[in-house]
């Protein structure tokens, strides 16, 4: 111990410099005890400051005393019902001296009450961050002393020292938290979460493990009717609808965007999940309070289980993801559990992903057309080119089983480009036999070819290539178009419609178009959702729906098709409500081309049986 208060302040900035969150309370009680022991006191102590809550938490002391007046068994002593002269220790900047004299009597009065000793000297030394109080040193001896001043000015060094090391160390576990919490809902985050699923499936450990992947639907309305600040700030309700509901009994983490993952704590069957995850599906039974608006959302839920010492955190994610992709696939507000039937559909995936390009290199891809005909005389008036994927293994794969992954890459422009190539071919070939000459043909395009660079260019350059009119071509564009970027979109339409392709807008009804963007829109033909075609009849819900379409078309002066008709009582049902065409497996399947051609070759499908 060196005998000098300048070698006591050096050696106080040796310890304080090694101390880090694990050890900060020990090298503390050590400087408290070189304190003590240099200036012959009875006491020492460390305080921390919180003034969100006006309170002081004792850190460390010397020596251990169990007579100390904090009422917590932590240490905290709220100022409001703390002695005056403690409570001034929440602001205090410079060093406080009390001693045994007349007008302390009543503080040296309230210290002999809790502790015994009839008299004390204190000196209390505020650790100060730029100009806020953020703790305290206090030392006391029992009796009275004179507190010189150069001692007074080292104790100031050290506290100095010692709020540095508070701010470190806040600083630390600030970055350690940000660095496991998500910021916006204060959950812990993807790191955190896989850490805490592989102890959970240790062998050995408790099983099953259950996690429920959840989400909010329809999210982006929000955000573009409010903006993303309106959007975060849902996130960040249903986040504190979720802790409040889950409290202690699970884990919460953030995955990202809307999407959460729960994992309670004990062992879960899945049935047990199953049924917690529609528990969760009530917290948006209320709705959110978004700015001055009320928000109603929904949310869908992928549920699944691992054992431990068979799976790990990444499979049991996967399987819970994917079930939810499952349950937003059903229309969203739905729970959907990992089943074989949902793995065979990953398996289709990963194996679609992997032979695509292949696929559409080999020319593996073949178009089947279905007709489109008129009701009032059967007439053929139309074909849509439906592109099909002779895969090696699985045989013929609908659009359904490959078109996501597709426009999740680059090759949906390029299959499109193939699918428009090969069918104004086939047009062409069919009109060198003397068919097909007042039939239109009718292609899809994806979102990828719409925002393409040229695609117009592209268009006119298959048609001059086949020699084939413009007017002969449609192409058809999903509903979603209409709120997805107008501008973009909206100038290749123009395009195209100044080339003379005409357009047709699919799926309609299905997405609940912005009606005043339709209006704007330069397309020529609505298609019916096939939703609301299928089982149309006399009295049925969808009724009242197709008459409402048909008011539309002809108020905008579009042309009608029905997709999906399936039935004679729907055909009839559209005749009499003004819809006159219409495509679906009452009048032909989807067929290759060699069987289309004799259907053209009919030139009409008698749909009616009687």
């Amino acid at each position: 111990m060196t005998g000098s208060l300048n070698g006591l302040v050096d050696l106080t900035a040796k310890r304080l410099i090694t101390a880090n969150s694990e050890n900060a309370v020990e090298v503390s009680e050590l400087v408290l005890t070189d304190l003590a022991a240099y200036l012959g006191l009875d006491v020492a102590f460390l305080r921390h400051n919180d003034h969100e809550i006006h309170a002081t938490r004792l850190v460390a002391q010397w020596p251990i005393r169990t007579f100390v007046p904090d009422p917590d068994p932590i240490g905290v002593v709220y100022f409001a019902d703390a002695d005056p002269v403690f409570a001034m220790a929440e602001w205090l900047k410079e060093p406080l001296v009390i001693r045994p004299e007349p007008k302390t009597d009543e503080y040296q009065q309230t210290i002999q009450q809790g502790t015994e000793v009839p008299q004390i000297s204190l000196a209390c030394v505020p650790l100060l961050s730029h100009d806020v109080t953020t703790g305290t040193l206090g030392f006391v001896k029992y009796g009275d002393r004179e507190w010189l001043e150069e001692e007074l000015n080292a104790l100031k060094t050290i506290a100095t020292m010692f709020a540095q090391l508070q701010a470190r160390l806040v600083a630390i576990d600030r970055l350690q938290y940000l660095a496991e919490h998500d910021d916006l809902t204060g959950l812990c985050n993807n790191r955190v979460l896989s850490q805490h699923l592989d102890r959970r499936l240790e062998s050995g450990q408790h099983g099953p493990v259950a996690v429920l992947f959840t989400d909010l639907d329809r999210l982006k309305s929000v955000n573009d009717l409010f903006g993303h600040t309106a959007g975060d700030e849902l996130i960040a309700q249903f986040a504190g609808r979720l802790r409040e509901s889950v409290g202690d009994t699970a884990f919460l983490a953030r995955q990202g965007g809307d999407e959460f993952v729960i994992v309670p704590h004990g062992p879960l069957e899945l049935g047990q999940a199953e049924e917690l995850a529609d528990r969760v599906r009530l917290l948006l039974k209320e709705p959110f309070t978004v700015g001055r608006e009320f928000v109603r959302r929904t949310a869908s839920i992928g549920v699944a289980v691992g054992l431990p010492g068979k799976d790990s955190a990444s499979d049991v994610l996967r399987y819970a993801d994917l079930a939810l992709v499952a349950a937003k696939g059903s229309g969203g507000n739905d729970v959907a559990v990992f089943t074989d039937a949902i793995a065979r559909k990953y398996l289709l995936l990963n194996d679609v992903e992997l032979h695509l390009r292949d696929g559409i290199e080999t020319d593996a891809f073949v178009v089947h057309y279905q007709p489109e005909v008129d009701l009032r005389t059967g007439a053929v008036v139309a074909v849509e080119a439906l592109v099909r994927w002779n895969h090696p293994t699985r045989g013929i794969l609908l659009p359904s089983a490959f078109m996501p992954v597709a426009e999740s890459s680059n090759l949906a422009a390029v299959l499109g480009r193939k699918v428009l190539h090969d069918s104004c071919a086939q047009l062409r070939q069919w009109r060198s036999m003397g068919l097909a000459r007042d039939v239109k043909l009718r292609v899809n395009v994806s979102p990828v070819q719409r925002v393409a660079y040229g695609f117009a260019d592209h268009v006119a350059r298959v048609l001059e290539e086949f020699d084939l009119e413009p007017s002969s071509l449609s192409l058809e564009i999903s509903e979603s178009f209409v709120t997805d970027d107008a501008d973009v979109n909206g100038d290749t339409l123009t395009e195209l419609r100044a080339l003379g392709v005409s357009v047709a807008l699919d799926e309609f009804g299905a997405a609940y178009s912005d009606l005043s963007r339709l209006k704007a829109l330069p397309i020529d033909t609505l298609k019916i959702d096939r939703t609301f075609v299928q089982e149309l009849q006399e009295g049925s819900d969808d009724l009242a729906i197709i008459r409402a379409i048909v008011s539309l078309g002809e108020a905008f002066g579009l042309g009608l098709v029905a997709v999906g008709l399936e039935t004679e009582a729907a055909a009839q049902t559209l005749v009499q409500l003004g819809c006159f065409q219409a495509q679906g497996f009452l009048l032909s399947p989807p067929v290759d081309a060699a069987a289309m051609a004799k259907i053209l070759a009919a030139g009409t499908i008698d749909w009616q049986t009687g």
